[in-house]
């Protein structure tokens, strides 16, 4: 696994637009500060980057947990991980299991596990919070090997983990920290003035209060990059800001690229910062 791109399987995830993204983000040597990203997800840019002080932050404790469990316990997380079954049968067993009777490790393995072998790598919650994706197989799972988990862990110690709302971690950074945000949402699709993706639990209202926060932290003079829907209300929220199409990224279907990508890349300041 080169350069710890490839640790999870998260649709949406950024490591298809390394290439574009690249181009607009700011070298680590005009990064005074920490590099933030309060939806880390698949956490690509932080892996593409490797700053040397980060904070990573999602509202998601599974996923969190996931990158705690690696980051302290890469060894033990791997165990458990290959121990586990290569069955459809097996894949519902350990979906069942309640992810808060675990301790970290088991907790980190059965997420590692469920992420390499549910379709398509989806990361989804039924009404009562269980994690309920169907089986996809075992073809992704042996793509990732014990010592590729030790190079996460290493990178992964350079940064503090939290769980939590964006709005706290956005408030938190200070002058010469680097905010990257990639909130949830899924372009192309059709979208409800509000009501945006309803089904994930980021809505339309969310964004305007993550609209809101980056305003606030443009005017404390804080740095800021975004990925979002190119959505006309969406796009909105940012006027002020530069905004520039995506040529080439996620379409309405997940996990395929498309010309039409239906995103848009935001920031307020241009490659060498403010």
């Amino acid at each position: 696994m080169k350069n710890c791109l490839s640790f999870l399987r998260y649709p949406g995830g950024k490591r298809r637009l390394i290439s574009f993204l690249s181009e607009h983000l700011p070298s680590l040597e005009k990064i005074s500060g920490r590099y933030i990203e309060p939806f880390v997800g698949g956490g690509s840019i932080f892996f593409y980057l490797q700053p040397s002080r980060a904070v990573l932050s999602d509202i998601n404790n599974e996923l969190i947990d996931l990158y705690r469990g690696i980051r302290y316990y890469p060894e033990k997380v791997w165990q458990i991980y290959q121990e586990m079954p290569s069955s459809k049968r097996g894949y519902n067993q350990i979906r069942k299991l309640s992810h808060l009777k675990l301790d970290l490790v088991h907790r980190a393995a059965r997420s590692l596990f469920l992420n390499r072998t549910c379709f398509k790598g989806m990361w989804r919650h039924n009404a009562d919070g269980e994690f309920n994706i169907g089986y996809g197989g075992q073809s992704r799972r042996w793509s990732i090997a014990e010592e590729d988990l030790i190079a996460v862990s290493r990178i992964l110690r350079r940064a503090i983990i939290k769980c939590s709302d964006f709005e706290d971690i956005i408030k938190e950074a200070k002058h010469g920290d680097y905010l990257f945000l990639d909130p949830p949402y899924r372009p192309g699709e059709k979208e409800q003035l509000h009501a945006h993706y309803i089904g994930r639990k980021f809505t339309f209202k969310d964004h305007k209060r993550l609209a809101s926060c980056l305003k606030i932290a443009d005017k404390r003079g804080i740095n800021w990059s975004l990925t979002t829907s190119s959505h006309y209300d969406i796009v909105k929220l940012f006027t002020k800001f530069r905004i520039k199409h995506i040529p080439r990224g996620t379409g309405s279907k997940i996990g395929i690229l498309t010309n039409k990508s239906g995103e848009i890349f935001v920031s307020n300041h241009n490659g060498g910062l403010k």
